[in-house]
């Protein structure tokens, strides 16, 4: 079974900082894209950023420049660093994998999620 577990969520101050941290445990052969959603009340669930293995990002135009996101792929963590976040940023944020699991020699690969943190901007 493959589990993410994130961390770091909380209150933050606008223009402040915040560092959010997902790290993926269990049997798995290799973790592909890994990226942060995010979801305030009443609206659906959105992209903010993703990662590839080899590094490759991608951003939503509302946190360009001011978000960044990597990874540590021997750790099998993805970070997602905040900087001057506003209120518009707050939500409940969800970490996503693609795992690649490998049995009887076939690869499959299958989307996991994590429980999701709360970020909340606020003075």
């Amino acid at each position: 079974q493959v589990q993410l577990v994130e961390s770091g969520g909380g209150l933050v101050q606008p223009g402040g900082s915040l560092r959010l941290s997902c790290a993926a445990s269990g049997r798995f052969f290799s973790i592909n894209t890994m990226g942060w959603y995010r979801q305030a009340p009443g609206k659906q669930r959105e992209l903010v950023a993703t990662i590839t293995s080899g590094g490759s990002t991608n951003y939503a135009g509302s946190v360009k420049g001011r978000f960044d996101i990597s990874r540590d792929n021997a750790k099998n963590t993805v970070y997602l660093q905040m900087n001057s976040p506003n209120p518009e940023d707050t939500a409940v944020y969800y970490c996503n994998a693609a795992v690649v699991l490998r049995a009887l020699g076939i690869r499959r690969e299958s989307d996991y999620w994590g429980q999701g943190t709360q970020v909340t901007v606020s003075s």
